[in-house]
């Protein structure tokens, strides 16, 4: 179970419980013009023990017509 809390410049995901493993969060994202765009980090960290934290890198997107 998860809540999720959308924001102009960020997607926030909220877990109750998440085992060990990999995970694959995916969600729509609309581009209104083209060019290059950059994705940004995306962190998780655990609420009760902030010192289980991982990132990974940012990426560059180009929207072609």
């Amino acid at each position: 179970m998860y809540y999720e809390s959308s924001k102009d410049i960020s997607e926030q995901f909220f877990f109750e419980r998440l085992p060990a493993g990999t995970y694959v969060l995916e969600y729509p994202v609309y581009v209104s013009r083209k060019g290059e765009y950059s994705s940004g980090i995306s962190t998780i960290q655990c609420l009760y023990a902030p010192e289980f934290v991982s990132h990974t890198q940012g990426e560059r997107i180009l929207v072609q017509e």
